[in-house]
């Protein structure tokens, strides 16, 4: 019998709330601001937020906080829904802060309404000194003692568009010497003569995140607001809008947001990447974007399960991106069509085989037992890795050496017998005899070999484009970075060369995954035409980089 999973502290609360009767189910919600990719951190939330919705019965709202119109985009919004759907997870409804504005404007007049919020002239610069520090108390806007009547006035001619931006704002009047400092009479709405993507010009005034967020909660009867740890210090003045509101008691909870080895997870620094071209765009391979691990071959189910391996915790911690690639491995060999390619060729002649000669041989298409076959073509010339040929092996060398046989993968026995070099000394060329009656499936040479290395047939070889990804950044953890962080990056994370490929991956899909025998597992990339196939390497056979770095 499996041992069942333990309870995370939210599947606790969830469940004490249960049973308590507090809610008869719950509602989640993932909140993403449109303003660019998601990236591997949100697919930790995305999958907490429906994962906990789907186990409970309840239901998770795709809600787009759209509050700041200079920075956000439909674009944005179609790749998130994208991204969401693909990680496999339907939403109950999709909506937007900016659906509320109406609403967010009528409890910003009742804030004003019970002398709770006040419309302030100062300068963001003065509003910034006049809030003091974490050990010095701040000080009374002038403003602060504005009449109920005056500050409606004001704010309604905010609304009309009378004002310049950043002339005036409107801010809580809650505790200037609160030693939380999100509570010295935080600013609620700011103008801003912008267009919206989705209410165009029909707003200039537009409230802060602190405000929409848990009023959009309420408004949705969202009974479980998860998000991340820096948002502790917000929950204060969450409670405090729904109480002085008195509207639906939504809870906020934090969880630790994911942090990985040699990845960047700020949206900033992301962008900064992008614009100064140190990628190819938001799904160059190398980023953590969702839209960017999906085109270097990263699944789903594998991110997934990533996702439930590492929890939810109530601090932060530094995950290994290697356990990462683990589920990705361990997906991709369940999932992964073999293929052979040879990326370092050199030239085998089998003399003894007719040079006209070509057979079609069967090899294995998937691990499994009984699994489908595929077919093929093997003749006089063939490309095998040069790694797999030495002059002098040592003791225990079971590959192609002077004399030494061993076994082409799905196919025959060859022995080498003579080594052509150039002038330079270096092998041109391997010329080896075959045995005719060892080939795979039915060999009746009763020769054992050790060694079995893969092929391609020279004349059908199909050459491809082969992308070889690594880290973006040399350093462990980026977030230790001091100094500029591009600094950082690691100049070997893309490597380009031509390979040559049994000629069926010539008919390769987007969307399907191979192994490379021996060589990792790929993907077809979307630069990809008829006449040029370009593959990106999803992730190495094994962990590579922590023996390299040694």
């Amino acid at each position: 019998m499996a041992e069942e999973k333990s309870l995370n502290f939210i599947e606790e609360i969830i469940e004490a709330d249960l049973k308590a009767g507090k809610h008869t189910t719950i509602a989640t919600r993932f909140p993403p601001e449109p303003n660019g990719y998601l990236h591997l951190g949100h697919a930790k939330s995305i999958c907490l937020n429906f994962g906990l919705a789907l186990k409970y019965g309840g239901k998770t709202n795709l809600r787009f906080d759209d509050t700041n119109p200079v920075t956000e985009e439909t674009e944005y919004v179609e790749s998130i829904k994208g991204d969401v759907e693909w990680l496999g997870f339907r939403w109950a409804q999709e909506l937007y802060a900016s659906d509320y504005f109406p609403q967010l404007f009528d409890f910003a007049v009742k804030l004003i309404s019970k002398g709770l919020a006040y419309v302030d002239d100062s300068t963001s610069e003065q509003i910034a000194e006049m809030k003091g520090t974490p050990t010095q108390p701040g000080k009374d806007s002038p403003y602060r003692t504005r009449s109920v009547e005056e500050n409606l006035k004001l704010f309604a001619e905010m609304k009309a568009g009378q004002y310049r931006d950043g002339e005036k704002v409107l801010r809580a009047k809650i505790d200037m010497t609160h030693t939380n400092m999100l509570m010295r009479d935080p600013i609620l709405y700011r103008i801003k003569h912008a267009h919206h993507h989705r209410t165009g010009d029909a707003w200039c005034i537009y409230p802060m995140y602190d405000f929409a967020h848990g009023q959009s909660d309420s408004l949705e009867q969202i009974t479980h607001s998860i998000c991340t740890l820096e948002f502790v210090p917000h929950r204060e003045l969450y409670d405090w809008f729904i109480e002085k509101l008195e509207i639906y008691p939504s809870r906020q909870y934090e969880f630790a947001r994911l942090n990985m080895t040699y990845t960047m997870m700020s949206k900033r620094k992301l962008l900064q990447l992008v614009n100064e071209k140190h990628v190819n765009g938001w799904d160059d391979p190398r980023m953590p974007t969702l839209s960017g691990v999906r085109r270097r071959g990263y699944t789903a189910q594998a991110i997934r399960d990533f996702c439930d391996r590492i929890g939810v915790a109530k601090r932060d911690n530094l995950i290994d991106i290697g356990l990462l690639e683990f589920f990705v491995r361990e997906d991709l060999n369940t999932i992964g069509a073999r293929r052979m390619v040879v990326f370092d060729p050199v030239k085998v002649v089998i003399t003894n085989y007719e040079e006209t000669k070509t057979e079609m041989l069967p090899s294995e298409n998937y691990p499994d037992e009984g699994s489908t076959v595929r077919t093929m073509p093997f003749g006089r010339d063939l490309w095998i890795e040069r790694e797999d040929f030495m002059e002098n092996p040592p003791k225990k060398y079971f590959r192609l050496a002077p004399g030494q046989m061993v076994r082409l993968k799905s196919a025959y026995i060859i022995a080498c017998e003579e080594v052509i070099k150039n002038d330079k000394g270096e092998v041109t060329e391997l010329r080896c005899r075959y045995i005719p009656e060892s080939r795979s499936g039915s060999d009746t040479s009763g020769i054992n070999v050790k060694g079995v290395i893969h092929w391609v047939s020279a004349k059908h070889a199909l050459p491809v484009e082969v992308r070889l990804y690594d880290r973006l950044f040399k350093v462990e953890d980026v977030s230790e970075i001091e100094g500029d962080f591009r600094d950082y990056l690691n100049p070997d994370s893309l490597k380009v060369q031509t390979a040559y490929a049994e000629p069926e991956l010539g008919n390769a899909k987007r969307g399907e995954h191979f192994q490379f025998l021996r060589m990792g597992y790929f993907c077809l990339d979307p630069d990809s035409t008829h006449s040029k196939k370009i593959f990106n390497r999803t992730v190495t056979l094994r962990d590579t980089w922590t023996k390299d770095k040694k």
